[in-house]
């Protein structure tokens, strides 16, 4: 039983072995797509963890492995608008230039800011920045939907042990909703046409 539960996270795993880089030995693309998560207590104010990844992006851009920035999250997420804290944080705290960021506020989960990637900012090459214990789910699901994707490792200051182990549970049980995702196709929450503004940002 236990090695059944665990399938989908192996399958994970394995599935990102070789794709998962730090910030100073990642390959070049033409966009790294940032994952959204939880908003400071100011609903403004990127969250620790969620700043440790826009960092990451940032140092990408500006090494100049990478040249647009997709920054994909809940528009109306619980603690306040990702998406928006994300642009904000990218453009005023760590100057980068605004045309070079586009925002998903429709990027709702993991699977949704791969699937809307691909199908409405017509990615199919990228880095994609998470943190450690998100970063195989987060490849593995986008290179399954044909999302040619490079993992790299965010900052994590000020992450603390206990709430280390709880995402690393949390991504555990996760995989298994993943992996289900990805066999019956499904479809995002919300479905948009398709944009050229990403390819815009990048060229």
């Amino acid at each position: 039983m236990v090695v059944l539960v665990s399938l989908p996270w192996l399958w994970t795993t394995g599935a990102a072995w070789g794709h998962v880089h730090d910030a100073g030995d990642a390959p070049e693309a033409d966009v790294v797509i940032v994952l959204g998560t939880q908003v400071g207590a100011d609903r403004h104010t990127p969250e620790a963890r969620l700043a440790g990844r826009l960092r990451t992006a940032s140092e990408l851009v500006t090494s100049g492995r990478a040249r647009a920035i997709l920054v994909s999250g809940d528009g109306g997420g619980e603690s306040g608008d990702e998406t928006a804290s994300m642009t904000g944080y990218l453009t005023g705290e760590l100057g980068i230039d605004p045309a070079r960021v586009v925002a998903d506020p429709y990027g709702l989960d993991t699977y949704d800011s791969c699937r809307r990637a691909r199908d409405v900012y017509g990615v199919r090459s990228a880095l994609i920045v998470t943190q450690a214990y998100h970063l195989p789910r987060a490849v593995t699901v986008c290179r399954q939907l044909d999302v040619d994707v490079e993992g790299v490792r965010a900052d994590c200051t000020g992450c603390g042990a206990r709430l280390l182990a709880g995402k690393w549970v949390r991504d555990y049980f996760a995989s298994g909703k993943a992996a289900w995702d990805v066999l019956r196709g499904r479809a995002p929450a919300v479905t948009s046409p398709a944009t050229t503004a990403l390819t815009d940002a990048a060229g």
